[in-house]
């Protein structure tokens, strides 16, 4: 039969053991969200570029410039 000490540190070692599984849950989900803004950002910026890129063509149509 195990004695109290034994029981405390195997229930210690398994709240630890949940503990950094949890941790690791919420830094996989975090770092999934820091991926998932950073490509939004990139797809806006891309979307930016792309009208600023007609916006620029327009112009240069409208005064000649595009010949």
């Amino acid at each position: 039969m195990a004695d109290n000490s034994q029981k405390m540190s195997y229930h210690a070692g398994e709240a630890k053991g949940k503990t950094e599984e949890k941790t690791s849950n919420l830094m996989d989900r975090a770092g999934n969200a820091a991926q998932s803004a950073k490509e939004s950002i990139t797809e806006a910026g891309q979307q930016v570029r792309a009208k600023a890129a007609g916006a620029a063509d327009a112009v240069k149509d409208a005064t000649g410039m595009n010949k």
